[in-house]
């Protein structure tokens, strides 16, 4: 008997136990239960972040050597949605990317993202609770990040994005390791179909349900509105939503948000998830590793 379960035994009061004695069967219940934990298995999680270093030590040795970058932000959305959208949105949809790839894992979101200046405060800057940093700080944490991984690893680094505004900055990030790391296995790889994903196809389902172009809008509209409402709904204010006169421009809105609703969101979810997923796997397979 281990010593864990000596001391398990001691501890439900059965006092001490010969060897050969058997304990009664109620006994070994409270024992394995008391002694399970001590033995416990890695979570069924994908993200890096649930993980002890020995427990990703034997993944990536297991042949899971692709991790996810999400990008999120922190950033005004009108009096309808909450600033962390992005960030929830990101941490939903990448998980799901990963379960779907297989072998794959998911960094820590990425919150702060370039937002506009601060003096003259400019874009989404202009209101309370958004952050920002600067291009190049952004661009330097990513490119920390993915080397930490490309170190301990990981074959493939995916960069994902749920803002427009630095689009290009992750395009720039992973052509600049891509270069760096020409003469090694590991790759960088950045995905705007995620991207592309939640506006452009979003956009024309919405459409085709009956949705116009004014409602759908560019930022905090129906589709940016729906979406949310699908993957986070709690950080959807619904009674601000009735409230058509505080749903403009001068309050952050660029489109007519009050349609909402998590039917269309579940659809962009299947859109977004479906098209990444291909489009890393595309990216993978084209990059041969030396």
């Amino acid at each position: 008997m281990s010593e864990a379960c000596r001391r398990a035994i001691d501890l439900i009061g059965l006092g001490p136990t010969p060897r050969g004695r058997r304990l009664p069967a109620i006994a070994l219940l409270l024992v394995s239960a008391l002694v399970a934990p001590a033995r416990a298995q890695a979570p069924d999680s994908v993200w890096l972040e649930d993980l002890t270093w020995t427990e990703l030590r034997d993944q990536i040795r297991a042949g899971t050597t692709t991790v996810i970058i999400p990008v999120g932000g922190v950033e005004q959305s009108g009096p309808a949605l909450a600033l962390g959208k992005h960030d929830a949105r990101a941490r939903v949809l990448a998980e799901a990317i990963a379960r779907r790839l297989g072998h794959t894992l998911v960094a820590p979101v990425v919150a702060y993202v370039p937002e506009g200046g601060v003096e003259p405060p400019t874009s989404h800057m202009r209101f309370p609770g958004t952050i920002t940093v600067p291009d190049d700080a952004f661009r330097k944490t990513i490119e920390s990040a993915a080397a930490s991984f490309k170190l301990h690893g990981f074959k493939d680094v995916v960069l994902i994005g749920e803002h427009g505004s630095y689009q290009s900055d992750l395009g720039a990030v992973a052509e600049a390791l891509n270069r760096r790391w020409a003469a090694t296995p590991a790759r960088a790889h950045f995905i705007p179909d995620y991207y592309r994903g939640a506006t452009t196809d979003f956009s024309l389902i919405l459409k085709q349900h009956g949705y116009s172009a004014a409602e759908i809008g560019t930022h905090a509209g129906v589709a940016d509105t729906s979406l949310t409402m699908a993957v986070a709904p709690s950080m959807v204010r619904t009674g601000a939503l009735k409230a058509a006169a505080d749903l403009d421009a001068v309050n952050g809105v660029y489109g007519d948000p009050r349609r909402s609703n998590a039917a269309m969101g579940q659809l962009a979810i299947e859109a977004i998830v479906t098209r990444t997923v291909a489009a890393i796997k595309v990216a993978i397979t084209r990059t041969s590793h030396p």
